[in-house]
């Protein structure tokens, strides 16, 4: 049965084809029967990762980000790649980024950070048992590597230290898969 708030696609053009950003302008039949224009942003995708060492410390980056002029402390993530399989994402973004690989792996679910403007979905996973072997930031990359309790990092969020949506989501994810007891 169709959902009844569904919105049918009847046109569709490129309006920008970026490097990793591709925005639409589609004419859709809004549930009414009128007309309606829906612009909206297509993302590969992308992985966030919880990465809790023996201690049970969390491994956080604080990292420049250009739209909003400042840096963020936040969780490692990074896009999937195009064919990449997501656990292979996972793996890759926590080396690259922090220097450690996970020997255990957990998918915990996933969320969409815009529903209102993008198609863009963030993988989340936990990672476990994790060995330093270095990191190998991209080129352009600069970063800062922080470690907290998820206490600390609760804390934080209602700080305003951090207020990334997808470290945000991914640390109410680590409350339940953390608790002790």
């Amino acid at each position: 049965m169709k959902d009844p708030l569904h919105e049918e696609q009847e046109s569709s053009e490129v309006v920008f084809d970026g490097r990793l950003l591709k925005v639409f302008r589609d004419g859709v039949r809004l549930p009414d029967g009128s007309a309606g224009v829906r612009e909206y942003v297509k993302h590969p995708g992308a992985v966030v990762v919880i990465p809790v060492c023996e201690d049970g410390l969390l491994i956080f980056e604080r990292q420049f980000r250009y739209p909003l002029g400042r840096a963020f402390l936040e969780l490692p993530a990074g896009k999937i790649d195009a064919g990449e399989d997501i656990l292979a994402c996972a793996r890759r973004e926590l080396q690259e980024e922090t220097g450690y690989e996970g020997e255990h792996w957990r998918h915990l679910g996933v969320m969409h950070p815009c529903i209102g403007y993008s198609d863009e979905r963030i993988e989340i996973f936990l990672a476990t048992g994790l060995t330093h072997v270095g990191h190998a930031l991209d080129e352009g990359e600069f970063l800062e590597i922080v470690h907290m309790s998820l206490a600390e990092a609760r804390a934080a969020v209602f700080d305003g230290r951090i207020t990334d949506a997808k470290t945000i989501t991914a640390l109410f994810w680590a409350e339940r898969e953390l608790a002790v007891g």
